[in-house]
């Protein structure tokens, strides 16, 4: 019994302080600092437009108005973008399903814009591997400028000059690939073309 008590004790202590440790005081100075050094980062990276909370930079949104950009396709049930059901629909290249799907999605693209004949950049057709990616290349977004521009009513040169504008570079001029936030170009859009309204007016 003696020799039990020597066991369970110690072990019970050891539990309690390593729960203490990785359970709350490692998150919250891991918290802390990330809070300290990347305040915006930390608190999800939030796009705040006159004082309303429209997005996060983090997670796309399902864009389907012609005259606006639309992003990724997202494989998130029940519907897209649904951060608490992250994940790809996990299909092969040789699958039916997903052949079938992008086929629809070419043909979605080219009835939106029906004189647009140049090659549809595949991350327009197909989900990124957490369905969430609020990223396209910028190959995407210009082959859906004529589209913008066309029902919008502005010339194609402002929104390819947007496009460039709202065009992030490689981390350090090494790591990852050029990529446009799809919320953060249709809110500079939104801008842009409403300022451009009331000018004229």
């Amino acid at each position: 019994m003696n020799n039990n008590g020597n066991v369970i004790r110690p072990a019970i202590v050891l539990f309690a302080l390593l729960s203490a440790l990785t359970g709350l005081i490692y998150p919250m100075a891991v918290t802390g600092a990330a809070k300290a050094v990347f305040p915006k980062e930390a608190a999800g990276s939030l796009i705040v437009l006159d004082g309303t909370t429209v997005g996060s930079k983090l997670i796309g949104q399902n864009f389907s108005d012609p005259k606006h950009f639309w992003g990724r396709p997202s494989a998130t049930a029940p519907q897209p973008y649904n951060a608490s059901a992250s994940g790809g629909a996990n299909q092969g290249p040789l699958n039916p399903a997903l052949t079938d799907a992008i086929k629809e999605r070419v043909e979605a693209l080219r009835a939106a814009d029906p004189g647009n004949t140049a090659p549809v950049p595949v991350d327009l057709v197909t989900a990124s591997a957490s369905g969430l990616d609020p990223d396209i290349s910028p190959a995407a977004a210009h082959y859906q400028a004529a589209r913008v521009a066309r029902v919008r009513g502005v010339p194609v040169e402002q929104i390819n000059a947007l496009i460039e504008k709202n065009t992030q570079g490689a981390l350090w001029g090494l790591l990852g690939e050029s990529r446009v936030n799809v919320l953060a170009l249709n809110l500079a859009l939104d801008a842009a073309t409403s300022s451009a309204s009331s000018t004229a007016r």
